[in-house]
């Protein structure tokens, strides 16, 4: 996710839909007591906060002096300094509130207990194909072994802090030609994804050039689900979010991709998110969300929404809790169970543009109960755990069903 790079592509999203096929949710069996939130971060004294309401909500590579902007905006963390981190970067970021994930340097291992710095970080996408010294073409990706180094020497030099790991469109699209001569070679991702506590990736399917991958935006959730996969539950999984044109002049994010790419995320299993809002044509904005406020209001609300469910979110998927059958053979409807505090939460998502309705069978529930759907103050009748509910192109539903 260099500031100067497009992200793109992605994998076909495993298994053909059928219509009428029960489509299993990414959660877990009912219980009679909510399990308790997860706190991924527990094992680093001076790493993010443990607090289960905690959910990361980042911003890739800005200036310091937004911190204040963005943390209006309901965004975290800072991920990432330009040529940094320095003194005054570091400095800045204190007086803001903001903590961040950055680089390793002799500025940030002489301030080790500024609390401010909350992870370290690789260099951004290491199994991307390198630029050469001199400009002068690309040679192979960074080989998975030395990133492995890397990560050892990072973590010998500071154990307090868990070690962030970025890599490229690769993780989702086998296809990612920027790979150059590990083009189709999935397999090293299950080396690169030993290198860090927290994996990440990132593929901007909204803005995208290439027409495999441009406006299919399941390719964010089918990269999230491949990260879970090749780290065995072992990693935590963050991914990166669009939310600019980027370097596309003629098409930019809708507030409802977004906002799709958003839940498909968390709903597939992602722990944390990191937009990428730089703007790179037809002008340069590094800040670029801010320049567009139809964009703003949109995220700073759908921030808001996450940091307000964050102790759900955090709360163990619950596999076999609920199945969901689309009316649509070609729009599967993909849901995840969460419980909290005794209610049981609902979030769905169409993974697909067209229009379809959705059967929902959520275990546990005997006779009447109700679903609110958070956030479009409307209710729907449950009858012995089911209900229906209509879903327009990459719709997102939020469900609290309770007795």
């Amino acid at each position: 996710m260099k500031s100067r790079s497009t992200s793109a592509a992605a994998v076909i999203l495993a298994g053909s839909v059928l219509a009428g096929v029960v489509f299993v949710s990414w959660a877990a069996s009912a219980q009679t007591r909510s399990p308790a939130p997860l706190a991924p971060y527990k094992a680093w004294t001076n790493g993010p906060p443990a607090d289960p309401a905690y959910f990361p909500i980042a911003v890739w590579l800005q200036d310091p002096r937004n911190a204040k902007r963005f943390r209006e905006a309901n965004f975290n963390l800072y991920i990432g300094l330009w040529k940094g981190p320095t003194e005054e970067q570091l400095a800045a970021l204190k007086e803001a509130g903001m903590p961040v994930i950055c680089m390793q340097n002799d500025v940030a291992l002489r301030r080790l207990a500024d609390r401010t710095i909350v992870g370290w970080m690789h260099d951004d996408e290491p199994d991307n194909a390198q630029e050469l010294p001199g400009g002068n073409g690309y040679g192979p990706p960074i080989k998975p072994e030395d990133v492995i180094a890397r990560y050892e020497r990072m973590r010998a030099a500071d154990p307090s802090r868990p070690v962030l790991l970025n890599l490229g469109q690769g993780v989702a699209w086998d296809n990612w030609y920027g790979r150059g001569v590990r083009t189709r070679h999935p397999e090293d991702y299950l080396q690169y994804v030993q290198a860090a506590d927290i994996v990440s990736f990132d593929i901007y399917p909204a803005v995208h050039e290439k027409p495999e991958v441009a406006g299919n935006l399941w390719f964010v959730a089918e990269g999230v689900t491949r990260l879970r996969k090749w780290t065995e539950g072992r990693k935590i999984v963050w991914n990166c979010i669009e939310c600019t044109r980027i370097a596309n002049v003629n098409v930019k994010p809708t507030p409802d991709q977004v906002r799709a790419e958003v839940w498909m995320s968390i709903i597939h299993g992602s722990r944390g998110l990191i937009y990428f809002v730089h703007q790179f044509k037809p002008r340069f904005i590094e800040a670029g969300l801010f320049a567009d406020p139809e964009m703003t209001k949109a995220v700073t609300e759908l921030n808001a929404q996450i940091r307000e469910l964050a102790a759900v979110i955090n709360a163990p998927m619950l596999d076999d809790a609920a199945t969901v059958v689309s009316s649509s053979a070609d729009v599967p409807v993909h849901v995840t169970v969460r419980t909290q505090r005794g209610a049981t939460y609902v979030f769905a998502v169409a993974m697909r543009s067209g229009r379809t309705a959705a059967s929902f069978t959520v275990k546990g529930f005997r006779g009447a109960a109700a679903a609110e759907v958070l956030g479009e103050n409307r209710k729907l009748a449950v009858r012995d755990g089911r209900f229906t509910d209509d879903f327009g192109p990459y719709a997102v539903h939020l469900y609290r069903v309770a007795k």
